[in-house]
């Protein structure tokens, strides 16, 4: 495979670096649990744009395959590398079709629910007190919901082999993270976390429900 849309490493490089920078400015990792995630995390990064733009490792896997099912289809230029896109047969821009745009808004959305979550979180422990404002008001914990739908915004416009398996395997991790979390919480708040806890959802916000912000 020769193809002039990849083998273009120092885009690798670069994106991979500007995802991992802008991610750490929101979640701050400060202890050995919060590496471990957000390490998990970079790899998943770093795993989605070397094959958007280093070596189509998936591309490559099933060409056979996709080559007979959409012949004449160029499976090795950058637009066509948007599967979602090819395997539902919408042709024109691949960034301007409604799945792009929709995967743009979860990245976004992920993003600014990080930033959200830190804000509170940070503002909570300098204060000694349980974060239970902002995001924390819907759904607990916000942090690794921010993960999670940058994940699937990026699946949904670029999905490999790699980031495929590894999403499960993060989920998994930031809810068994989430878990620990909440028993050292819960030891540190006791009764007022158990209250927090039993009034506010985990991970998925129920429609239409805010508890409300404590004063």
């Amino acid at each position: 495979m020769n193809s002039p849309d990849y083998g273009l490493w120092v885009l690798v490089i670069i994106n991979s670096a500007v995802f991992i920078i802008f991610a750490f400015s929101f979640a701050r990792p400060r202890t050995k649990r919060d590496w471990r995630s957000f390490g998990a995390f970079s790899a998943f990064l770093v795993a989605l744009f070397t094959e958007m733009y280093g070596f189509p490792l998936t591309i490559y896997l099933f060409s056979g395959w996709l080559s007979s099912r959409y012949p004449g289809v160029d499976l090795f230029s950058h637009n066509n590398g948007h599967l979602p896109a090819v395997l539902l047969g919408w042709e024109g821009n691949p960034h301007l079709n409604p799945l792009h745009i929709l995967s743009n808004i979860l990245i976004a959305g992920g993003f600014i629910l990080l930033s959200a979550a830190w804000n509170v979180l940070y503002k909570a422990q300098r204060s000694q007190q349980l974060a239970t404002t902002g995001p924390y008001t819907y759904v607990s914990p916000p942090q690794y919901d921010g993960f999670i739908l940058i994940m699937v915004g990026f699946l949904l416009q670029w999905p490999t082999l790699l980031t495929l398996i590894m999403f499960p395997i993060l989920v998994m991790m930031y809810v068994r993270l989430a878990r620990r979390e909440e028993r050292e919480v819960r030891e540190e708040f006791g009764e007022e976390y158990a209250q927090y806890a039993a009034a506010t959802p985990a991970f998925f916000p129920r429609p239409g429900f805010a508890r409300p912000e404590r004063a």
